[in-house]
């Protein structure tokens, strides 16, 4: 009984992390989730990388939805990134095998703890005339890059992509920072949806406990995030944006250096 209390209880505090995260920052539920099923229950971690992918399906989707809805999406473009990202993780996980050492998931948390210091010092404050600004075949072009470049940092140290994702499009492409993140989680539910099956195929089927505990609390509440981020003033999201993302990378840091 303990143990599914524990179990629950977990999962639930992991579900809240990844969704708030996906729902407010885009950011993806894999960097929240794994560490926390892999040190509080001894999950192995090809399973708990399963599980978080699963769970990013869902809420990156309805996330999308939501920023979809309110039209801060931009699906053409998301597309050709899309593809770019699919591909080039390839390249970059095949680059890595050649390599003595990968750095892996802390270094994701440390730039995610310097993107939440960003958004709060630095506001991204760009308008959608921005993006209407620049022609389509510069923007398409500029998809393409910027999806080669995410994807293979991410297949080559193993993490990052939704941060990647939104520093490329709040920075290089001048994104508003509701289309940015409604652009990033539409593409992380299609290469979520990869990668979990992949690995659900490849290594079976995790525990389903916490499978499906941790789909359905990373879904309600990137549902809730999302919603309260496309109401928000542009001022209010960098702040909370911010926030978020200096709380979870703080934390998965802190569990990874202390409580390992």
């Amino acid at each position: 009984m303990l143990q599914l209390i524990i179990k629950v209880v977990v999962c639930f505090i992991a579900g809240v992390g990844a969704g708030l995260g996906t729902g407010f920052a885009g950011m993806s539920a894999a960097v929240v989730i794994t560490p926390m099923l892999i040190t509080f229950l001894n999950m192995d971690a090809y399973h708990a990388v399963g599980i978080a992918l699963a769970s990013d399906v869902l809420a990156s989707g309805v996330s999308a939805y939501e920023y979809g809805k309110n039209k801060n999406l931009d699906i053409k473009n998301g597309l050709i990134m899309m593809c770019a990202v699919l591909v080039f993780t390839v390249v970059g996980s095949w680059v890595s095998s050649f390599m003595p050492n990968k750095t892996m998931g802390n270094t994701s948390m440390i730039f995610t703890l310097f993107m939440g210091i960003k958004f709060i010092a630095r506001p991204v404050m760009t308008t959608r005339d921005a993006i209407k600004a620049t022609d389509a075949r510069t923007r398409a072009l500029q998809s393409l890059g910027c999806g080669a470049a995410v994807g293979f940092v991410c297949g080559f140290i193993g993490a990052g992509g939704g941060m990647m994702m939104l520093l490329v499009l709040t920075t290089v492409m001048h994104y508003d920072l509701k289309t940015a993140v409604g652009t990033s989680v539409f593409i992380m539910a299609f290469t979520a949806l990869t990668g979990a099956g992949s690995h659900i195929v490849i290594g079976g089927m995790p525990d389903w406990g916490s499978f499906a505990l941790c789909i359905l609390f990373t879904l309600i509440w990137a549902r809730v995030g999302s919603i309260i981020a496309n109401k928000a003033k542009p001022i209010t999201l960098n702040r909370v944006t911010g926030i978020i993302l200096i709380v979870l990378s703080v934390v998965i840091l802190f569990v990874n250096f202390v409580l390992k």
